[in-house]
């Protein structure tokens, strides 16, 4: 049995993690980046974002003066027990965020839509949100944490079947130059696209793709994964580089994942993560112990499921013998 302050010791740390330690894929992107940058001003504040960042994780203070809007994405273990069950869970989860909004400090940016009251903590009504999923064989709770600006970088359009590959590349592409010539993104960004679904889940899917992933992964679908490549390219082809500079730093790298849609339609929305890139993931196994890192690790095969029914590799291969 999982107890319920486990789970608030662990989402209390990765919300300090999130909110002061790059995670080490995006960092390395970024250096990456700075070599290949030709825009002086541009190749200037990516370097000057690395010598925030290690300053910030130097200091233990947030890198980021806007803290951006704490949500948590939680994968519980089909075989996992825990205190209190799932409301236990959530309690905890928003237990510590008023904790480390007042500790860390995060910014308290939650605020009542329309009397814009708050409560000091970022917490309030759907805040923060807790989203869910599954594993089969599994007795541990994942916990992730993602800390992103609430304000722009985020667009979707109802494209249709005709459109096809050329329709996503041309949305794509007028999504980052709009976001690049208003200020609408905090770039370089891990651009995430979803494609299909309903439009709710499309747009899960699109800020999962941003904020789930680590730069470097790719879709098991190589199809897909050759057209994340391509738009991580072009997207960089547009002559914008850093926070609006000329240049060629646009997209740290492209994800896309994509939900199974109507036979009419082919919905996508474009998501950029910022700068900062945000999260933090902690698993929480049964006997208690707790290991931390920063890859999510949240796009498993099962919740790429397309069966009915869901077997596991050993499963398969005993009713195959």
């Amino acid at each position: 049995m999982i107890a319920n302050r486990k789970i608030e010791e662990a989402a209390y740390q990765i919300m300090t993690n999130a909110a002061i330690d790059i995670p080490q894929d995006y960092l390395d992107g970024i250096k990456g980046m700075i070599d290949l940058e030709q825009g002086d001003l541009s190749a200037f504040v990516l370097q000057s974002m690395v010598d925030n960042w290690e300053a910030a994780t130097e200091d233990r203070r947030p890198m980021c003066a806007d803290t951006g809007l704490p949500r948590y994405y939680v994968k519980v273990g089909n075989e996992a027990r825990v205190d209190a069950g799932f409301v236990g869970i959530e309690k905890s989860l928003r237990s510590a965020t008023a904790r480390a909004t007042n500790d860390v400090p995060l910014r308290p940016n939650r605020v009542h839509p329309l009397w814009r009251t708050e409560h000091n903590n970022n917490v309030g009504i759907n805040a923060p949100e807790v989203e869910w999923s599954f594993e089969p064989g599994a007795d541990w709770v994942d916990i992730t944490t993602v800390h992103k600006g609430g304000l722009f970088g985020t667009d979707y359009r109802m494209l249709f079947p005709g459109d096809g590959i050329d329709g996503i590349k041309r949305f794509y592409l007028d999504t980052l130059i709009a976001f690049g010539k208003r200020g609408l993104a905090c770039q370089p960004a891990i651009v995430g696209v979803g494609l299909g679904g309903s439009k709710d889940t499309c747009m899960q899917l699109g800020k999962q793709a941003a904020c789930l992933r680590t730069v470097g992964d790719r879709n098991p679908d190589p199809e897909i994964a050759a057209l994340e490549k391509e738009l991580k390219e072009i997207g960089n082809k547009i002559g914008m580089g850093a926070m609006g500079f000329i240049g060629s730093s646009m997209v740290v790298d492209c994800h896309i994942e994509v939900g199974h849609t109507h036979t009419g339609g082919m919905p996508m929305s474009v998501h950029t993560f910022c700068l900062s890139s945000r999260r933090a993931t902690a698993r929480i196994y049964a006997d208690g112990s707790i290991a931390y890192r920063t890859d999510p690790q949240w796009f498993t095969p099962y919740m790429r499921r397309e069966t009915i029914g869901w077997e596991t590799a050993e499963e398969i291969s005993s009713n195959s013998a």
